[in-house]
């Protein structure tokens, strides 16, 4: 998320300051490309891996800063979640075993973390959008305690307006409305970082944007959010919309969101693009400025360029252009913000092979690439393979539509094979990684496939918490083995788990696919609503959400008792149906629920969440409860004899 070290309390003078210190690093950028100054023959690569933190029963772990403070470990940082964790790899130059080497420290600070959150119980699992996520998690106690984030989430919030739309359609439908940008917890990612000459910007920078379908599409992992089964990286529609600052003006205007890929082909610099986002977003964090840029250049030093960079750090291009000094020379990297965290290390390490060795090989094969291709096909292709991942199609180099799969494996990975042996990467790590890259495809086995297709092959009748939790479970187990991908057996429902971390809260059981009646529907249909779906209970909702009453089973056998039903006249829901309700929040204990419908004699417990109804409790999922726990005793007391004999 950048440089932490922000103001949160400025006026309109510290504001056009920090805007002029913004400006003036523009300037000095700007001189330091036409006076030569920025490294030019040496290539380096490094990479962020963003993870998250789980408790025993696979949920969000909120310990982060718990846990920094038992690693004790300068590679790892904060992220915006109390449960998401950064480590920053070391830049290496890109040759020899830079990929083994990578490798073998990412793996080496995710052992100091999984090390350090065994202290607390917990753990370490790498996915774009953690699966067992769920609203209650989404909450401002779990933002980390840190002045950036905080901002970030007010002005955010005041620009965009307190209603925020969360609309995507895959395979289900979420929409959501929200009052903050916490939902931005939900996503991890795996950044590459590629060093690049001032005067190869350009070509690298243009082949890095129609390169990134191909790349994704391989590695999706991101196929659920809040138990909907959306985008196969859910990730790129997710993050655009949790911080879209443009208010229902902007949009109409068609301003781009800050997270965003891009709108055309960059023609002759690296300013083109570090001017369109000065001048097209707003400035959202600030900071004391303590240099002068065009004063350290004139004295023969190195810029920082912090305003620029602390400015830059709150646009999310999915391909940004960043700025570094390494060793006292200043170098300018693309930085490849769309990949996800996972599924395991050895795919991570696969697709940064895949990219990077596509990006050495075809601007020299093929030169410029915005004669090959147009930028909207570019553009076009990067969703279709957020949207359907290998089973997408992407129009390619030569102008045909042609299905993803195929295409990586005919046209992209040799010229990934022959970018690799150019540069003089090892070629046993080449051979290693990219074969992990060919192997998904050719299996159609990415992350998103191997998720889904787990949830499919499960229990119809099991609680999607449940599902949830044996998804993130078979993902922990097969990551700490260190197995890509590819030879993971699909995710199953253990025989035996610690049932009652799956029912801790009743959001976590509820049920949320509910039949409701309007208080103006006749009675007739709330009957034959309970005789198809054999429910027991119907709730009774305005247009708008909000529970207004209850009508049940015991409702209609009172009625017809009562001979009312005789005279054959149509009943209205308003005049029969019970008012006086007991209601609870989604957080709210499950014993706590089960004691409230002992004491009060009710079958039933609507779900309220800002005055409207989320779910339905009813003692029918009490009795699915206490079945599984029967369940799992006798097994228990089975083996035990069985053991004992």
């Amino acid at each position: 998320m950048g440089d932490k070290r922000v103001t949160t309390e400025y006026d309109d003078s510290q504001m056009r300051l920090f805007t002029l210190g913004v400006l003036n690093d523009l300037h000095a950028f700007e001189t330091m490309l036409d006076s030569g100054m920025f490294e030019e023959d040496v290539q380096r690569i490094g990479a962020e891996q963003e993870m998250f933190l789980v408790d025993s029963a696979m949920r969000p772990a909120p310990i982060v800063s718990e846990l920094m403070e038992e690693a004790k470990d300068g590679r790892l940082t904060t992220e915006i979640g109390k449960f998401n964790l950064e480590a920053n790899l070391t830049p290496r130059e890109f040759s020899g075993d830079c990929l083994s080497l990578m490798e073998a420290e990412l793996n080496e600070v995710i052992d100091i973390v999984k090390n350090a959150a065994a202290k607390f119980n917990s753990g370490v699992v790498l996915a774009g959008i953690l699966p067992t996520i769920q609203l209650s998690d989404l909450t401002h106690d779990n933002m980390t305690a840190n002045p950036r984030y905080h901002e970030i989430d007010r002005v955010v919030t005041k620009l965009h307006g307190e209603n925020r739309v969360i609309q995507i359609k895959g395979l289900d439908e979420l929409q959501l409305t929200l009052q903050d940008t916490f939902i931005e917890f939900c996503n991890t990612s795996f950044q590459i970082h590629l060093q690049t000459g001032a005067r190869d910007f350009v070509s690298q920078y243009n082949w890095a944007q129609a390169i990134a379908a191909p790349v994704l599409a391989s590695a999706v992992n991101s196929p659920l959010l809040l138990n909907h089964r959306l985008w196969h990286e859910t990730r790129l529609a997710l993050f655009q919309l949790a911080i879209d600052t443009r208010s229902t003006v902007h949009k109409e205007r068609n301003q781009p969101p800050r997270v965003n890929f891009g709108d055309r082909w960059v023609d002759n610099s690296i300013i083109e693009v570090l001017r369109e986002d000065a001048v097209r977003f707003r400035i959202l964090l600030t900071q004391a400025i303590e240099e002068n840029s065009l004063d350290v250049l004139a004295a023969g030093g190195v810029p920082k360029l912090s305003a620029w960079r602390l400015h830059n750090g709150t646009i999310w291009r999915w391909n940004r252009p960043c700025y570094g000094i390494l060793n006292g020379k200043p170098g300018i990297r693309i930085e490849a913000r769309y990949l996800p965290a996972g599924p395991s290390v050895a795919d991570e390490m696969a697709n940064a092979a895949f990219f990077l060795g596509l990006m050495n090989s075809l601007p020299d094969e093929f030169g410029d690439v915005t004669k090959l291709i147009s930028f909207d096909d570019a553009k076009n292709n990067f969703f279709n393979a957020g949207r359907y991942g290998l089973g997408g199609q992407i129009r390619g180099l030569d102008g045909k539509s042609r299905r993803i799969g195929p295409l990586i494996i005919e046209e992209f990975l040799p010229r990934a094979h022959e970018g690799l042996r150019k540069a003089g990467v090892n070629e046993n790590d080449i051979e290693r990684l990219l074969e992990i890259i060919q192997l998904r495809v050719s299996s159609e086995k990415s992350g998103s496939c191997w998720m889904i297709n787990s949830l499919a092959a499960m229990d119809k009748t099991a609680k999607p918490n449940v599902k949830m939790r044996s998804l993130t479970a078979a993902m922990k187990k097969h990551q700490e083995s260190g197995e890509p991908i590819h030879e993971w057996p699909l995710a199953e429902i253990p025989a035996q788990s610690d049932w009652i971390d799956n029912y801790k809260t009743v959001e976590q059981f509820m049920a949320i696919d509910l039949f409701t009646v309007r208080p103006e529907d006749i009675l007739d249909l709330a009957a034959s609503l309970m005789h198809w779906r054999h429910v027991r209970h119907v709730p009774v909702e305005d247009d708008g959400g909000h529970l207004i009453g209850i009508v049940s089973h015991r409702d209609l056998i009172e009625l017809f008792a009562s001979g009312k039903l005789a005279d054959g006249k149509p009943i209205i829901i308003r005049d029969i149906m019970k008012t006086d309700l007991v209601t609870i929040a989604p957080n709210t204990p499950t014993l706590d629920a089960l004691k409230l419908m002992r004491d009060r004699n009710i079958g039933c417990l609507p779900v309220i969440k800002d005055d409207r109804l989320i779910g339905l409790v009813t003692a029918y999922d009490f009795l699915t409860v206490s079945a599984k726990l029967f369940e799992e005793k006798l097994s228990s007391v089975i083996d035990d004899s069985q053991g004992g004999a």
